[in-house]
């Protein structure tokens, strides 16, 4: 009877399903209209869920899928507490829900990489092993390295007509060297991403919501946690930073610099610079956005460049990043086939087709590997050959 409790429900595997994703007994108790003492007595085994309100608990709150519950014990699972130790404990507890299900996902994708491409990396050159990064070298030397690993010189990436072609070009690169980069829309709006680690198959996941400038520092930064070594969150707010414990403050910062260097070489920077006052913040809004057009990155990353070298004040800086933040607009609707190529790793989505059209796996397989009903796939197949995705 679906009114009866359910037999054979294991009480650990339902608090460990809460806790993976963040929530509180209190959560769960609202979102299930239940009071909280029946979510404490399910979580301890003195009472059951019913089958609808198991039904609830796995499809709607935990996104588990519902054979998971009566497994003896909880499954093994990587949890942010244990990747992110960049992470104060406070920032950790206080992920949204979206937030653990993206990192949730990523796992997942690396999970398919590993089974679409044998368990072998498919890039014969590994960034992440030829370009080692240290907070002892000089971050102009590592950033040209990096920048002639990934094979963008200053004139090509001058010469990109948009944000969405630099975006697509830096993605691409990165790509090429066996980092694997997804996309989603995070409900949280501050973490503009993160990272994860692996020996064959790591990966970069970027907060869609942002604009497209703000993606490719992201991707940047991202990249730098990388090939330092360390899985990364990376939040918008500035004064975040500065709060972090000091070991996590260096890094932040190291990847802050490597990104900015990367992206806004201290020597071709220097000169366009030449003309400004001493004192930048009497600097028109439109001469900086030329400047941050020249290397396709925002106003608010020349700004801080200028922060860096004493040109403009920190509450000048702060003043302006927020005034300009208000400006951005939220651009609504869209081609949802697009948008679902966009999030997905561009080499990723075509080795599926590959192995469709090589009929070495079904429609059907191809579909769950890009996380879409067999009923979208044509679209999304369409999308994807056209490679037109930033």
């Amino acid at each position: 009877m679906k009114t009866e409790p359910v037999v054979g429900i294991q009480s650990a595997v339902l608090k460990w399903a809460r806790e993976s994703i963040g929530l509180r007994v209190e959560d769960v108790a609202h979102k299930i209209k239940r009071p909280p003492e029946d979510i404490l007595a399910w979580e301890s085994g003195d009472s059951a869920p019913t089958y609808v309100q198991l039904e609830n608990l796995a499809y709607k709150i935990f996104k588990r899928p519902l054979a998971v519950f009566f497994l003896p014990a909880p499954p093994e699972e990587a949890a942010p507490i244990r990747e992110f130790r960049t992470l104060p404990d406070v920032d950790l507890r206080t992920l949204h829900v979206d937030t653990y299900f993206q990192i949730r996902r990523a796992h997942a994708y690396q999970l398919t990489l590993r089974e679409l491409f044998d368990g072998h990396n498919p890039s014969t050159q590994h960034l992440w092993q030829e370009v080692p990064l240290s907070l002892q070298q000089p971050v102009t030397q590592q950033a040209a390295t990096l920048r002639q690993a990934l094979g963008i010189s200053l004139d090509k990436q001058i010469a990109w007509r948009s944000d969405d072609v630099a975006l697509k070009a830096w993605r691409e690169a990165i790509e090429e060297r066996g980092i694997f980069v997804f996309k989603a829309p995070f409900k949280q709006k501050e973490i503009s991403g993160f990272c994860l680690l692996d020996a064959e198959f790591p990966l970069i996941y970027l907060n869609n919501s942002t604009t497209k400038t703000r993606q490719i520092f992201s991707l940047l930064h991202e990249l730098a946690h990388l090939l330092f070594r360390v899985n990364g969150i990376s939040k918008f707010d500035n004064d975040y930073v500065q709060q972090l414990p000091p070991r996590e403050r260096r890094i932040e910062q190291f990847c802050n610099q490597i990104a900015a260097e990367v992206l806004i070489p201290s020597e071709d920077f220097a000169a366009q610079i030449s003309g400004f006052p001493h004192n930048a913040e009497a600097i028109p809004d439109h001469v900086i956005a030329n400047v941050a057009s020249r290397y396709g990155v925002s106003r608010e990353v020349i700004l801080r460049r200028l922060l860096d070298l004493g040109r403009v004040g920190q509450s000048f800086y702060e003043q302006k990043a927020k005034f300009w933040a208000s400006q951005k607009q939220t651009k609504g609707g869209g081609d949802w086939y697009a948008s679902q190529n966009t999030y997905l790793s561009h080499r990723f989505a075509r080795e599926v087709i590959r192995r469709l059209y090589r009929n070495q796996i079904s429609m059907e397989q191809a579909a769950e590997f890009l996380g879409v009903k067999a009923k979208n796939f044509a679209g999304l197949e369409q999308r994807i050959l056209l490679g037109v995705a930033a």
